[in-house]
């Protein structure tokens, strides 16, 4: 979710793109739904192994679940590392709350975060 997010944000500004340490070989069917009522294509997204990513000149790692932040490789070069821990959703269903509810709670979270990290990048390389 993070990934379509970021790129419909700041598409235009960088590449975006999306791993894990442990990919599950396919997005979440539920994820790819609370992206799309977003309005945002979910098409070519995948399930990719971070280390596929390791030489691609990367600048900027951002994870978001869990202790992603603990277990991410270093990546060559000067790289900016954030962290914004989301809960994981298909873990994140509270008392009441359908599976589905659970990913549209942090899709919003991720998309309030992300968007504000794009203005925020947005602005600083139009000053």
């Amino acid at each position: 979710m993070a990934e379509a997010i970021l790129r419909a944000a700041a598409g235009d500004l960088f590449d975006v793109f999306s791993a894990g340490s442990k990919p599950k070989g396919a997005v979440h069917p539920l994820a790819l739904q609370s992206i799309e009522e977003l309005g945002i294509s979910t098409a070519g997204h995948t399930s990719d192994h971070l280390d596929q990513y390791l030489d691609r000149g990367i600048t900027t790692v951002i994870t978001v679940c869990g202790n992603a932040d603990q277990v991410c490789p270093t990546f060559p070069g000067q790289v900016n590392r954030y962290h914004w821990g989301f809960e994981d959703p298909p873990h994140a269903q509270r008392e009441g709350e359908s599976e589905i509810d659970a990913f549209r709670r942090i899709r919003d979270e991720i998309k309030l975060v992300f968007e504000a990290y794009a203005t925020g990048y947005r602005e600083a390389v139009n000053v």
